[in-house]
């Protein structure tokens, strides 16, 4: 086995992915992955707890996405602003050439319930993220619940359209396009 060799998170992640595609997530071993990548198992679980971190890795950044541009907000901004600062946010953690990968790690996600359900339970805990940095602020119940819960569908929304078989545009460009859909709709609406 290979030892010390640069990039071997990535490495056992892209062979995992390719594995789970091939033989299905549950037939596929961390033995399995390892000797793939040419490591050892021991190598595979110093980077990753287990097969599912494989799919969920990168959890703290994801959530960073979210918070990060709040902190950075100015003090009196909205919290509807703050959400769309939020989802441009998201246009630089889903670049084009992650495109690929995440349609594969979603197709995964997608066969195996209990993938899924860790999915939900992600999207879950940005929810409460989101909710508690914009109350934080100063936010007030509902807006920051409200506020939490929408960033989230639209994030959910743009996500499933951007990986869509032949969906060709930034993630950016459609995260926006659904928060003017939202606005327009809220506007056309109001009482």
């Amino acid at each position: 086995m290979a030892r010390w060799q640069p990039g071997t998170r990535e490495r056992l992640q892209a062979t995992a992915l390719r594995l789970f595609q091939e033989q299905g997530y549950d037939r596929t071993t961390v033995a399995e992955i390892a000797a793939a990548a040419d490591v050892t198992e021991r190598t595979f679980f110093r980077h990753f707890a287990d097969k599912r971190e494989v799919i969920f890795a990168g959890q703290d950044d994801f959530l960073a996405m979210f918070i990060d541009p709040i902190a950075d907000a100015p003090a009196d901004a909205p919290p509807f602003a703050l959400i769309a600062r939020s989802l441009d946010s998201a246009g630089h953690f889903f670049p084009e050439e992650r495109r690929p990968f995440s349609r594969i790690r979603q197709t995964i996600i997608d066969s195996e319930p209990s993938l899924g359900e860790r999915e939900l339970a992600k999207l879950a805990t940005l929810k409460v993220r989101l909710g508690e940095v914009l109350r934080d602020r100063g936010i007030g119940e509902p807006a920051a619940t409200l506020a939490a819960e929408t960033g989230v569908t639209v994030f959910h929304l743009s996500f499933q359209q951007w990986i869509a078989g032949e969906e060709v545009r930034p993630f950016a460009d459609i995260a926006r396009e659904r928060l003017d859909a939202l606005t327009s709709m809220v506007t056309a609406t109001a009482l």
